[in-house]
């Protein structure tokens, strides 16, 4: 998953169990859609990538910095105490939002299609939820 900085879901991407985290990263981040902001066009891509070790390969690092993001990614087997952990908090709870909805606790799809989804279904109603919140102030 990818968000913004306010934890908003940008691109969800399911993938099996058994697939390393490095797999899908740059697909996930060409996929990622044009984000208006207050004034002038869109922006096409972050400024930053934020990550764990999981996604801290060389290759990725270099691929990433390559598309002009500037890679905040752990290198893998680096010691632990990064620093990361406060800006990688609006991910987790995110996911943790995400947790809230039963139907995709657990698989129950026969197929990959239908899991993803509703995944993005979630990932709608989340976004519904913000703007609802906003609409009140």
């Amino acid at each position: 998953m990818i968000t913004d900085a306010n934890g908003l879901p940008l691109v969800v991407h399911t993938t099996p169990a058994n697939l390393r985290d490095d797999m899908p990263a740059l697909q996930m981040v060409r996929a990622m859609p044009a984000i208006q902001g207050p004034r002038g066009r869109p922006r096409r891509k972050p400024h930053a990538l934020i990550g764990d070790r999981g996604y801290g390969f060389p290759w990725i690092i270099s691929a990433i910095m390559a598309m002009g993001i500037e890679p905040l990614l752990c290198p893998r087997g680096s010691e632990h105490g990064s620093g990361l952990g406060r800006r990688r908090y609006v991910v987790e709870r995110t996911l943790a939002w995400f947790g809230q909805c039963r139907r995709i606790k657990l698989c129950y799809e026969k197929c990959g299609e239908h899991f993803q989804a509703f995944h993005d279904l979630a990932a709608c109603l989340l976004c519904a939820n913000k703007l609802k919140r906003l609409d009140r102030l």
